[in-house]
């Protein structure tokens, strides 16, 4: 039995976590090998490591006070030197950090909370550190490049009894490091997983596990027990952000468990992520989750279903922009697609601007402050009259629903709202479905 461990920042925030941490690897021998993260947030008003890092970057590329910087990021790291009793050059770790402002590479400076915590959390345990910019290898367009991971991952590590790991970054094929998007430490758990054949991959983080709805919106949702990757990926996607959206890619074909762990409750036994849709509990609805920020970029024109290509087009001049969109929906004359408000910004009156000569709409407008409310769970296939219970409930909260879409596979079916109802969707359908949960 191998199993990979993954802490994240929350667990790792000071000297009592990394004690947590320890006791955690302890309790079980097939806890072999440990992910990551940068210190966390030690109460409200603190500030994340990786934040400090991101601002020594912006101070060091204008010219501003980097010192008072370098010294609260010292001073975090001293913190946790000092009550573990550790013996390391924490100034010389400092010093090279200083040296690299000269000429500061973005990724390089935010990759070294990941890098200082695994250098620290391999002499607490006596465990060998692993650099991940040793295997984890991105391609010329900044992605994981999986084959050349996996091999060099593999000869790195399947050696050794234990390692420790940083999470977050590699390095691309001139060595010079790049990370992932926020919370990729979770990604950089699933590489080591399949890199030494784990059995499963244990990500601990300080909740219970996945819940069914936002906290911070239903009160006391029920944990979720069981969930297939699919359901997780649906989930993650519309923000139920326990695990990083992109941390299955790496196992999926492997079909390794993910369990999700509290850390401050390491008996409670938290969510089990499985390949497997047979092993899943039989809730019809697994989650409920959304998010907001959304705008509707609507085109109207006689006889478009005629007009060969014309989605094509809309499309390919989005992508232009580099802006990805959420959903198409369309009638035959009117063709609307939700994208990001925040991808929008910059290129609003140019995409409208190609929009209008390319395609020659009778009308285009954008419409802002649109939500999304996703019900996700595998099992609502072939289910008969659960979309009508769905819109049923969110009726009957007086909240108008502007876009429904269910794929053909039914394990979501997604409704848009105007944001202001995005809350109240929430609890309509929280509170109005709990049958199903």
């Amino acid at each position: 039995m191998i199993i990979t461990t993954k802490f994240g920042g929350s667990s790792l925030a000071d000297a009592d976590h990394f004690r947590k941490v320890k006791a955690i690897l302890e309790k079980d021998p097939a806890r072999r090998y440990i992910v990551v993260s940068a210190p966390g947030k030690r109460n409200h008003d603190d500030i994340k490591v990786t934040d400090l890092l991101y601002s020594l970057y912006d101070a060091a590329e204008k010219g501003g006070d980097t010192e008072s910087l370098l010294q609260a990021i010292y001073d975090r790291y001293l913190e946790l030197v000092k009550d573990l009793d550790l013996t390391f050059d924490l100034g010389a770790e400092i010093d090279t950090i200083r040296r690299s402002l000269v000429k500061p590479e973005k990724e390089y400076l935010a990759s070294r909370g990941e890098y200082l915590n695994a250098k620290l959390m391999s002499l607490y345990l006596g465990w060998p550190m692993v650099d991940c910019s040793l295997f984890v290898t991105f391609d010329d367009h900044h992605l994981l490049d999986g084959p050349a991971t996996y091999q060099k991952g593999s000869d790195l590590l399947k050696g050794l009894e234990h390692a420790v790991v940083p999470g977050f970054y590699g390095a691309d094929k001139s060595g010079i490091i790049r990370v992932f998007s926020r919370g990729g430490s979770d990604i950089t758990g699933s590489i080591v997983s399949r890199c030494v054949g784990a059995d499963l991959y244990e990500n601990w983080t300080d909740v219970n596990g996945m819940l069914t709805a936002d906290p911070r919106i239903v009160s006391d949702p029920k944990t979720i027990e069981t969930i297939s990757y699919q359901e997780l990926r649906e989930l993650a996607y519309m923000g139920a952000s326990v695990l990083h959206e992109d941390a299955l890619a790496p196992i999926r074909q492997a079909g390794i468990p993910v369990n999700i762990r509290n850390t401050n409750q390491p008996d409670e036994p938290g969510t089990m992520i499985l390949a497997s849709d047979t092993d899943c509990r039989g809730h019809l609805i697994t989650g409920i989750a959304g998010k907001k920020g959304l705008s509707n970029i609507q085109l109207d024109k006689d006889l478009m279903n005629e007009e060969v290509g014309f989605g094509a087009k809309v499309l390919s001049i989005l992508a232009s922009h580099g802006v990805p969109y959420e959903h198409t929906p369309t009638s035959i004359d009117t063709m609307s697609v939700l994208v990001e408000t925040a991808d929008l910004e910059k290129e609003r009156e140019a995409i409208l601007e190609e929009l209008k000569e390319a395609l020659h709409p009778d009308r285009i407008c954008i419409e802002d402050h649109i939500a999304l409310a996703a019900i996700v769970g595998k099992n609502m296939a072939r289910h008969p009259g659960l979309a009508a219970k769905v819109l049923q409930v969110v009726a009957d909260a007086g909240i108008n629903v502007r876009m429904i879409d269910v794929s053909f596979s039914e394990v979501n079916m997604i409704l848009a709202v105007d944001e202001k109802n995005y809350e109240k969707t929430i609890t309509a359908i929280y509170n109005g479905l709990q049958e199903y949960l």
